[in-house]
């Protein structure tokens, strides 16, 4: 008597295609991705006192400090923004890109534990930080527009169409964020010092970028190296955009796109080779 074949509703098999997102699988998972995104998010303001609060008050502090150092002591241009709204702007935008960043290149090393006793796809982890930081993101955004519908009331800031590039230029961030985090992520996975690298080097690239400065400031050679800065042409968008200042051109924007791009597409290529063998090395 012959038995009835089965049928698996799920196949488990090595992908060939190192450019293979497997974005169907993210897809199939996409409960997983709303677990792992909840759990971070709920995790980061858990047993505190103040909860969500402390989203708030990691701006307002750091903004007050570069108000002080950086606009009272060294007196940095803003290009006539008002300067609390200036350093608000662009702490906004850094802290999502580098708490993306570094939570994301430790994919494979804080992960390793899951990764070993079930399978799922493991492109679901670096994209659920992203959006998990995210939410951050939008908390923040929310306490940045309070203080720009202040300034604007007053008529101190002229914002323009290039508003509506806001939500594009969230996406370039997450997707450079997304890019060279897996990069390290796959790399640190052989090269343990390569974490303390990232995170030292994350606090050198933040005065490489306007953050603190407009891009008017730099001279020479030094503000022809800040276009190829992938984060130049997203930060200078979107004070341009909200408070009507800044040195920015859309070929500007237009650099750091196809840098991103070029960075993203090689962090999933690094990230697909790792991703089959790294539990031999972690």
């Amino acid at each position: 008597m012959n038995e009835p074949q089965q049928k698996w509703t799920e196949t488990i098999e090595e992908s060939h295609s190192l450019f293979d997102l497997k974005l169907k699988e993210v897809w199939k998972y996409k409960d997983l991705v709303y677990m792992f995104v909840k759990r971070d998010f709920v995790s980061s303001f858990k047993q505190t006192i103040l909860g969500p609060i402390w989203f708030f008050i990691n701006p307002i502090f750091t903004t007050i400090v570069y108000l002080v150092v950086f606009g009272r002591i060294a007196k940095l241009p803003t290009d006539g923004a008002p300067p609390i709204l200036f350093y608000l702007a662009g702490v906004t935008l850094w802290n999502y890109f580098s708490t993306s960043l570094l939570a994301t290149s430790s994919t494979f090393s804080g992960n390793s534990a899951i990764f070993g006793k079930v399978y799922f796809p493991r492109l679901v982890t670096p994209l659920s930080i992203v959006l998990s930081n995210l939410m951050r993101f939008g908390v923040q955004f929310l306490l940045f527009l309070v203080c720009w519908a202040y300034y604007f009331s007053k008529g101190a800031v002229h914002p323009n169409i290039w508003i509506l590039a806001t939500p594009f230029l969230i996406i370039l961030m997450a997707f450079f964020a997304l890019g060279v985090g897996m990069i390290f992520s796959s790399l640190t996975t052989k090269y343990k010092d390569l974490s303390m690298l990232l995170g030292f080097g994350v606090s050198l690239y933040m005065y490489s970028t306007p953050v603190i400065y407009p891009v008017s400031a730099l001279k020479g050679i030094f503000k022809s190296l800040a276009y190829y800065n992938p984060l130049t042409g997203i930060f200078e968008c979107f004070k341009y955009a909200w408070l009507g200042v800044g040195d920015f051109s859309p070929v500007m924007l237009g650099i750091s796109s196809v840098i991103i791009v070029i960075l993203l597409m090689i962090g999933i290529v690094v990230f697909n080779k790792v991703e089959k063998t790294f539990m031999d090395t972690v």
